[in-house]
């Protein structure tokens, strides 16, 4: 547990200067680059990441979950990975003219041109980065994380600025893309074959087809949004739409990659152990919430104020999808963890149910609720969130035997901390002047509201007050062994 407390650290301090880098490129682009420019790559990178799913087909899963990985496994995982990966990439390029015409955007075909070869040099990475996932070793990813950052950023920065338009974050994504599989070079696992293999393929890609319509279905869900308003309505919509949902998730952007990272070998580990998976995942739940719910409140009570710090007066239209995408996205947090404990207990197909719903409903809901405006939009999105949430409820009682009782019972103190945090924030907003700054208005209130959701963790007896002073003990430890060595 120390071991995973140590990569967590580290992980989530490396996806969070990660963050801080992609918020300042953000910031600059919604400067430079206008709503319809910036919307016409959110409507690309859609199908890129619905790509990756089959790119992917369980293969990272299928190494973070294997109770043992032999030679053959491996050179089987990536026999398959390089096949599936080609095959499409392949076919995304040749398909750019294509997706061009359908949206009546030209300017999709040549960045979906560039990022179809970003994804055929992604199995030179994914593979080492999964065994490195299983390992849990987020010190040699966290220098990974830190060189593509980099090398994404100011290749995004500088054709930004020369004029390149929407091309400059394709090109930064290719960027990425190869700095990645350059700086794992010195991290590669000794014990990874060079050559790749069908020989022995079936395995991984029994698992995979386990997992593909539920990571499929995953993909499309968080893609269809973009797909269904740039038909319905147009390319600034999305870029406005997307600057809300990116805003709204703006927790999870800092420590989502923290919040997520291992989850699928921790959980299997501990289910090939025999531990109750259902326990596991209400306390991960738990701690998740504890910090999300509050920042999805500090969220709604300072939109304003976010979105011209961040982005400007232009993006202010983009407010009004904010409300039903906080509430959708404070659902959604309450079963973060379904589809990996799903991957964990070896029934990952069990999670497309739900996925299968969320989607048609979303579909469905958008062409007879969506009145043109992407305040309607938003409600769609959340709609079909609560639609699925029944299924979610009964699948987790009888897979993990954990009843509505026992999830209750772990979110509430989430739920009095969230309320308590959120009264506290609208008060001192009106008590602040109101020809305050948007950035003073943020920065006076940090203080005193972080002091609030840590006392409101100690109210109520939150399980991330432990967590927390167990952190804090053991940065003072060794505060206290360094300053003895010296």
């Amino acid at each position: 547990m120390a071991d995973i407390r140590r990569s967590l650290f580290i992980n989530f301090f490396a996806s969070s200067g990660g963050t801080m880098v992609n918020f300042a490129v953000n910031l600059f682009l919604a400067r430079l680059l206008s709503p319809a420019e910036i919307g016409v790559y959110s409507m690309t990178i859609v199908f890129v990441n619905i790509a990756h799913i089959f790119q992917d087909f369980g293969v990272a899963s299928y190494l973070q979950r294997e109770q043992e990985l032999t030679q053959e496994k491996l050179r089987a995982a990536k026999g398959v990975f390089f096949t599936s990966s080609w095959l499409i990439a392949a076919a995304m390029y040749s398909g750019g003219d294509w997706f061009g015409r359908w949206f009546n955007e030209p300017q999709m075909t040549p960045v979906m041109k560039v990022l179809a070869i970003g994804f055929a040099l992604l199995p030179f990475a994914s593979i080492s980065s999964a065994l490195l996932t299983r390992e849990f070793a987020a010190g040699k990813q966290a220098w990974v994380s830190a060189v593509s950052t980099v090398a994404s950023s100011l290749t995004c920065i500088s054709l930004a600025i020369m004029g390149f338009g929407t091309m400059s974050m394709a090109w930064a994504y290719l960027a990425n893309i190869i700095a990645c599989c350059l700086a794992l070079i010195p991290f590669r696992p000794k014990y990874l074959p060079w050559l790749p293999s069908l020989r022995h393929w079936r395995d991984v890609v029994h698992f995979g087809m386990s997992s593909l319509l539920t990571n499929c279905l995953g993909a499309v869900n968080n893609s269809i949004p973009d797909i269904l308003l740039g038909k319905l309505g147009n390319a600034t919509q999305v870029g406005l739409f997307s600057r809300a949902n990116s805003t709204v998730t703006i927790f999870f952007h800092i420590a989502g990659s923290t919040a997520n990272y291992g989850s699928v070998s921790y959980i299997s580990q501990a289910h090939h152990r025999g531990e109750p998976v259902g326990a596991l995942v209400n306390k991960a739940t738990a701690l998740l919430t504890g910090i999300a719910w509050t920042a999805l409140a500090l969220t709604y009570v300072f939109s304003t104020e976010i979105i011209l710090v961040l982005y400007g007066e232009k993006w202010l239209p983009s407010i009004p999808a904010m409300d039903g995408l906080l509430v959708a996205c404070a659902v959604g947090t309450m079963f973060n963890y379904y589809p990996a404990a799903m991957a964990a207990i070896g029934k990952p197909y069990l999670a497309a149910l739900p996925s299968a719903i969320t989607l048609l409903s979303r579909i469905a809901f958008a062409f007879a609720l969506f009145d043109g405006s992407i305040w309607s939009f938003s409600w769609v999105i959340c709609a079909a969130t609560l639609v699925a949430t029944p299924v979610l409820i009964v699948q987790q009682r009888i897979y993990f035997h954990c009843g509505f009782t026992a999830v209750l019972a772990a979110l509430w103190p989430s739920t009095a901390v969230a309320i308590i945090c959120l009264i506290g924030a609208a008060l001192l907003k009106m008590a602040l002047p109101a020809s305050l700054a948007p950035i003073f208005v943020l920065l006076v209130s940090a203080l005193p509201l972080a002091c609030l959701w840590y006392l409101s963790l100690r109210m109520t007896g939150h399980p991330l007050t432990d967590e927390i002073h167990k952190v804090a003990s053991g940065l003072r430890m060794r505060a206290e062994q360094r300053w003895k060595t010296n």
